[in-house]
């Protein structure tokens, strides 16, 4: 899930006492195998694809893709839940890769998708989803997971300020965000910030 040793201090971490090896939040979920992040803008398309439903897992693992002598680096292997894959390239404008790109990608049994992410940099979904990732490490108790989700069986939905006063045992919003990025729980990430109105529902299979 992650790369970050298990003592790394959980939770709220200041990116200013980050390693510069990493880029911030250091926390994944979805990711397989060691993050290893190009860029800013790669690392933040990351934190978009650990809250997508759509996608089960990613990698920054074999992305690179060649051509008649000719590499030309991506930054993802994304799989999603229809099992198709694609080779994710990510800059701030509109990537410019060689024109094999999709004959490379399409002969690594990927298809190929170019990402700007000038396009998500002020959206709430990825401030969001950073603000969840924040708390990437946290687990939350057993009793803390049954308490909320039973309360979410008998009310079908709560606010965010309702579901926090349901935690006994682990930190309320270490637990609340480690549901919601485990796929117990789901809120709104478009339409604004989190806030004490969110409306948190129980995901089901």
């Amino acid at each position: 899930m992650t790369s970050i040793p298990f003592e790394a201090p959980p939770g709220d971490v200041d990116p200013r006492q980050a390693s510069p090896r990493f880029f911030y939040p250091l926390a994944t979920i979805k990711c397989s195998g060691s993050p290893i992040f190009r860029s800013q803008d790669a690392r933040d398309f990351a934190c978009l694809l650990d809250v997508d439903p759509d996608v089960l897992s990613w990698t920054c693992v074999g992305v690179e893709l060649s051509y008649g002598g000719e590499t030309y680096p991506t930054d993802f292997v994304v799989k999603g839940t229809d099992d198709r894959t694609f080779a994710v390239d990510v800059a701030f404008d509109l990537p410019r890769p060689p024109d094999w790109i999709e004959m490379a990608a399409d002969r690594a049994g990927h298809g190929y998708r170019p990402v700007a992410m000038k396009d998500f940099s002020d959206s709430f979904r990825l401030r969001n989803a950073k603000d969840l990732l924040r708390y990437g490490f946290y687990r939350c108790p057993l009793g803390d997971r049954i308490r909320l989700l039973a309360a979410l069986d008998e009310m079908s939905s709560l606010t965010v300020a309702e579901a926090l006063s349901a935690f006994r045992e682990g930190r309320p919003m270490g637990c609340l965000a480690a549901l919601i990025l485990g796929g117990f729980l789901e809120i709104e990430l478009d339409d604004a910030l989190i806030g004490p109105d969110t409306t948190v529902r129980r995901i089901r299979d």
